[in-house]
């Protein structure tokens, strides 16, 4: 039986295809930089959004028309849909998919009974990973939607909840490491408060801190050789999160000595909920050792909340891939999972279809542009020629630790005043960058 009976197998045609069921960028075997497109991005879908959204929003119950779905959420229902969303990976093309513990199985009344209901659809997740070839890029835990997590998980204030979600990650990490998932995620989607009124600041975070430590005891204890990963985000549900962006999660991670456990999987909309670009959080994860993986999204300037979009802007996947590029390795074992969402409007399951792959597409012509810039060397050599002072003489003597206050100072009374600065050419940049897009 086929879910997708009106929709082929998307393959890759080149940009002067017409087809919307046609890769005109993404040729998962075409090389850039040494490497094929599909190594750059091991592409990946998201089941909670993709799987599990109804296009429901604050004004309206869901709308989505998905001719699988029973109404119910029992186990069989939970199967079948796997079924359904490899059929669909399958079609697309995508190497590797991403889940939350509660995305793939109904939670039942009790810890056992959710562990036991996991367990019946892990098997077929297992049966149809073996079936395709497509893979477990990460999993997770839900520890935000059960009313239990009202006040967080890790960090509430009812030690019991802490007990709870611990378990709870227990069986998810088991789980992932038994479906060979290659990365563990930690979102921690109400790990923060809404108030300072009513919180112990220090008690949460060191709460948070000793729950992460205790997952990597386990980690260990299991043999699993994933990556962990945290997921900044600045806020929403809450009112401040710990993992508000990357320099937060990299102070926070130094400070508490879990440094060299963790890497980050940085999101699109969650950066400019923290009021940064993309870019800016790649760049910062990449410059600490600390870029892991990419949530690809987007958000919607206009609107102030994660609509978590999908990623059809070609700045942006340019962007994306000049930092990812000057990465040696690229992000490792992470990939390029689409945490992102059809819009209400875009109801039928074949909007399914027309939303990834044009997604897919941005990210793949945005590589080849980035890989052309880098090709030119234009922005590297006008970063390289703006840092020249440090190169020589005072400059390379004080990165080099040979200069102090006193040696400084001696050098500036002696010289009388600094070099006049240069323009930093912002706009002839842009209209570079601009030109390779055109």
């Amino acid at each position: 039986m086929s879910f997708f009976p009106d929709v082929p197998k998307i393959v890759f045609e080149g940009r002067e295809s017409t087809n919307p069921f046609a890769f005109r960028h993404y040729n998962p075997a075409e090389i850039v930089e040494g490497k094929t497109m599909a190594e750059h991005f091991r592409f990946a879908v998201a089941y909670w959004h993709t799987m599990r959204g109804t296009g429901s929003d604050p004004f309206g119950p869901g709308c989505a028309v998905r001719p699988w779905e029973d109404g119910t959420d029992s186990v069989p229902m939970a199967q079948t849909r796997v079924k359904v969303a490899f059929e669909f990976m399958e079609k697309l093309g995508v190497p590797y998919y991403c889940f939350h513990d509660r995305d793939v199985a109904p939670e039942g009344k009790t810890l056992s009974e959710s562990n036991a209901n996991l367990d019946a659809v892990v098997k077929v997740l297992a049966e149809e990973q073996q079936r395709t070839g497509i893979k477990l890029l990460w999993g997770t835990a839900n520890l935000f939607s059960n009313p239990r997590f009202v006040h967080g998980a890790s960090t509430s204030c009812n030690a019991d909840v802490f007990a709870y979600g611990a378990a709870q990650v227990k069986k998810a990490m088991e789980v992932t490491k038994q479906l060979g998932g290659e990365n563990y995620v930690f979102w921690g989607g109400r790990e923060g408060y809404t108030n300072l009124y009513n919180t112990d600041l220090k008690r949460e975070l060191d709460h948070f801190a000793k729950f992460l430590h205790l997952a990597v005891d386990y980690k260990t204890k299991i043999g699993f050789d994933g990556q962990f990963l945290i997921e900044p985000k600045p806020k929403e549900p809450t009112t401040h999160q710990y993992d508000f962006d990357a320099a937060t999660c990299a102070a926070f991670l130094r400070g508490y000595g879990l440094i060299h456990h963790f890497k980050l999987n940085i999101e699109t909309n969650h950066a400019t909920l923290a009021g940064h670009t993309m870019m800016h959080e790649l760049e910062y994860a990449r410059v600490n050792g600390l870029l892991g993986s990419i949530d690809a999204n987007r958000g919607d300037e206009l609107i102030g909340w994660d609509t978590d979009q999908f990623p059809t802007n070609l700045y942006l996947t340019t962007q994306v891939m000049l930092v990812v590029l000057n990465q040696p390795g690229g992000l490792g074992s992470g990939g390029f999972n689409f945490d992102a969402k059809v819009r209400r409007e875009s109801f039928e399951p074949v909007d399914l279809f027309h939303a990834h792959i044009g997604s897919m597409d941005c990210f793949a012509h945005g590589l080849k542009i980035a890989a052309a810039i880098r090709r030119d060397g234009a922005l590297t050599d006008f970063v390289k020629t703006r840092y020249g002072s440090w190169d020589t003489g005072i400059g390379a003597g004080i990165e080099a630790g040979k200069e102090d206050f006193g040696s400084l100072e001696t050098y500036m009374l002696k010289k009388g005043n600094a070099d006049a600065n240069v323009s930093g050419r912002q706009e002839m940049l842009e209209n570079l960058v601009n030109r390779y897009l055109g």
